[in-house]
């Protein structure tokens, strides 16, 4: 079987899943290592997401196929959350890795200049995989149709690769999934999304539908984007010089105010 940790080492890209009373999600994340365990360092533009995982059981996953050919997986267990504040696990366990994999960590912080630039980047919320509880390898996404199915089973979160031939926005939606075994919905919340980037990564989207899944069929209550292109990671031009500097004062200001509020609430 491939193993979780092997994987998520050499990946560039991942997933983070989970579910709450407000039904299954996830997200694109940059796999790292900390402790020798599988984990994000989720900037403070979401510290929301990363603060409702206390507590909670989630799948990290790699679903898109590597270069070898090889195939996909996902585990899942007990996640530990972690506020590094001031950036101190971040820069001396991860800043590295996530530089190698994720070209804005390389110009935000991949020096000292760099990092005092964009000091609101160093800080970060540390979300571990504190044991692998299951694991079993996915049919891997290999066409932009592809994406991944998050269901609720007793509290935790249920993964697996799904595709359709057309993702309307409402209505229903027959999902086929790529391990070949039906589906079996049995009017549960579910959440079907994918992720697609531009070579530089400073565009890195997700794509999403969600609603009540019967047996294969989905009926869309929200949706947001739609896959591109035909490989799994879409073909997202990168950002001309106006949009860039508009995404990263936005991005600058999310995270400088989320960390005001991390710092208030510390301070009570």
């Amino acid at each position: 079987m491939t193993d979780l940790i092997t994987v998520w080492q050499r990946s560039t890209v991942a997933e983070l899943s989970w579910t709450t009373s407000s039904g299954p999600s996830g997200i694109p994340v940059v796999p790292l290592m900390w402790r020798d365990t599988p984990c994000v360092a989720l900037p403070y533009s979401m510290a929301g997401t990363a603060l409702s995982l206390w507590g909670r059981t989630a799948a990290f996953s790699v679903s898109a196929q590597d270069a070898g050919g090889r195939s996909a997986v996902v585990g899942t267990g007990p996640v530990e959350v972690v506020e590094d504040l001031d950036g101190s696990e971040f820069v001396e366990h991860l800043v590295e890795q996530e530089a190698i994999k994720h070209p804005p960590t390389r110009l935000r912080a991949d020096s000292l200049i760099a990092r005092r630039e964009n000091w609101w980047w160093v800080p970060r919320l540390i979300v571990s995989l504190t044991s692998v509880e299951e694991q079993h390898e996915l049919h891997p996404r290999t066409r932009a149709e592809d994406a991944l199915l998050v269901r609720d089973r007793s509290g935790r979160p249920e993964v697996e690769v799904v595709t359709a031939k057309e993702w309307s926005s409402s209505g229903g939606v027959t999902l086929w999934a790529r391990g070949g075994a039906p589906l079996e919905g049995s009017g549960e919340p579910a959440f079907v999304f994918a992720h697609q980037y531009s070579p530089d990564f400073e565009r890195w989207e997700r794509w999403s539908r969600s609603g009540l899944l019967t047996g294969d069929s989905l009926d869309v209550t929200d949706a947001e984007g739609a896959p591109m292109g035909d490989a799994p990671s879409g073909p997202l031009s990168p950002y001309g010089l106006l949009d860039r500097l508009s995404n990263h004062r936005s991005l600058a200001r999310t995270c400088r105010s989320a960390i005001a509020q991390a710092e208030s609430r510390r301070a009570t």
